[in-house]
Order: structure tokens, then sequence, then C-alpha cells
């Protein structure tokens, strides 16, 4: 079975900065099409906020774009968001989410991690 567990978030001031960090782990994961970050706010519905194919290709939300850099490490099926100048509105639970996992034990179309709060303090 693929997992994908995340780590990262915090308390940061406004203006601040985070690097998230997520990895699949799971027996014999030979490929992963498209990575990615999702957040949710309280009262507010899950959110796209970044995603990288295999291939490098990045798509961001309007919100975070100049702020936030995604990447990736296919040799660690790993997935990273460093997010700068944070603000306020940036808080929330951070989920990263991994598509078209391919492995021994199987295909999966889509993995999320366990999510990880980040808190932008005013």
């Amino acid at each position: 079975q693929v997992q994908l567990v995340g780590s990262g978030g915090g308390l940061v001031q406004a203006g601040g900065s985070l690097r998230l960090s997520c990895a699949a782990s799971g027996r014999g994961i030979f490929s992963i099409n498209a990575m990615g970050w999702y957040r949710q706010a309280p009262g507010k519905q899950r959110e796209l906020v970044a995603t990288i194919t295999s291939g490098g290709r990045t798509n961001y939300a309007d919100s975070v774009k100049g702020r936030f850099t995604i990447s990736r490490d296919n040799a660690k099926n790993s997935v990273y968001l460093q997010m700068n100048s944070l603000k306020p509105e940036d808080t929330a639970v951070y989920y990263c989410n991994a598509e078209n996992i391919l492995s021994s034990g199987g295909r999966y179309r889509e993995v999320w991690g366990q999510g990880t709060l980040v808190t932008v303090s005013s």
C-alpha cells in the first residue's frame, strides 16, 4: 500500500517562510504522475495550491503565484513546497497528493497525505 507522509508545518509570523515536505512510501513504487499540495482553511473547501508533473510542469493557484514554489525529487518520490512571504490567509491544513501511482502492489489513482497545519500570525 502506498502512503504519503507530510511534514514541515508550524507557526510562523506574516512575511516568514516555511518548507513543506511529503514522501511517498510503499513497496516498489515505479512512477508517480502528478504530485501536489492542497489546503483547507477552517470553514472552507479544500483548494489547490500547486501541482507538479513527473516532467516538472507546474501549476499554481493565483493566490500563491510568486510566493510559493513547488518542486519534486522523483528518485525519492517526494514533493516539496517552499512558502515565502506568508500571509495570515495562508493559514490552513496543507495536504499532499499524488496521482496515478504505479507500484509493485498495483496502480493507485489518487493518494492523500494526512495533512500538516500551517498557521500564519499577523
